[in-house]
């Protein structure tokens, strides 16, 4: 799974309708561009592929005061936030995934009722349990990792990037059911977009012509 697909739905749906840039300098004030795939040409080319796809719908709108093409605006279609809440799911479930796709999961938590995001950070939990207990039975040497040299700091390695992810995720879960954040449906959510002309202080570039 990318993460890249998983931001830029996220990040238009939290618009409604956005153009490339404001997707672009959203995900740059978010530190996307550090912590995933998600640079400039990479977003852009989402936001055409995904158009085409039938996940996007594209307005374009007047041209440009410099010239150039007219700019275009996304919104999510029915198709494309049904895969955005999929991707969403799975991205905070699946025991093995990519710290940037766990990261855009987590960047858009609140679109999920409480009792739901709580209840698939629970089978995060297990699943961790669960690959935890493959590593240490199946593939553990009977005299421990030693036996097999430096290479048993592989596994090292793995049991306790699954016991940081479990209890980093028992935390979260545990600050979620004490009221934190506003959920969907709860109320105002917290806006986490820079509305338009707000200077974004970790921008990479300057805003193009046109999208």
């Amino acid at each position: 799974m990318s993460a890249i697909r998983l931001l830029v739905l996220g990040a238009v749906k939290q618009h409604g309708r956005a153009h490339g840039y404001q997707v672009r300098n959203d995900l740059e004030f978010w530190g996307a561009h550090e912590w995933s795939n998600a640079k400039p040409g990479s977003i852009y080319h989402a936001l055409k592929q995904m158009a085409k796809q039938g996940l996007l719908r594209a307005y374009e709108l007047a041209p440009s005061t410099v010239g150039g093409p007219p700019r275009v605006e996304y919104e999510l279609t029915e198709r494309g936030l049904e895969e955005y809440f999929a991707l969403l799911r799975a991205s905070l479930t699946t025991y093995d995934q990519k710290m940037d796709v766990l990261s855009a999961g987590i960047g858009f938590l609140v679109d999920l009722p409480r009792a739901e995001a709580v209840e698939l950070l629970r089978r995060r939990v297990r699943a961790l349990d669960e690959w935890r207990t493959s590593v240490t039975e199946y593939y553990t040497p009977e005299g421990g990792p030693g036996q097999l040299g430096h290479i048993g700091e592989i596994m090292h390695l793995w049991v306790h990037s699954a016991d940081a992810g479990k209890e980093w995720t028992l935390g979260l879960i545990e600050r979620i059911e004490g009221g934190a954040y506003v959920f969907a449906g709860e109320g105002e959510p917290f806006v986490g977009v820079l509305a338009e002309g707000q200077e974004n202080p970790y921008a990479t570039g300057a805003a193009p012509s046109s999208d």
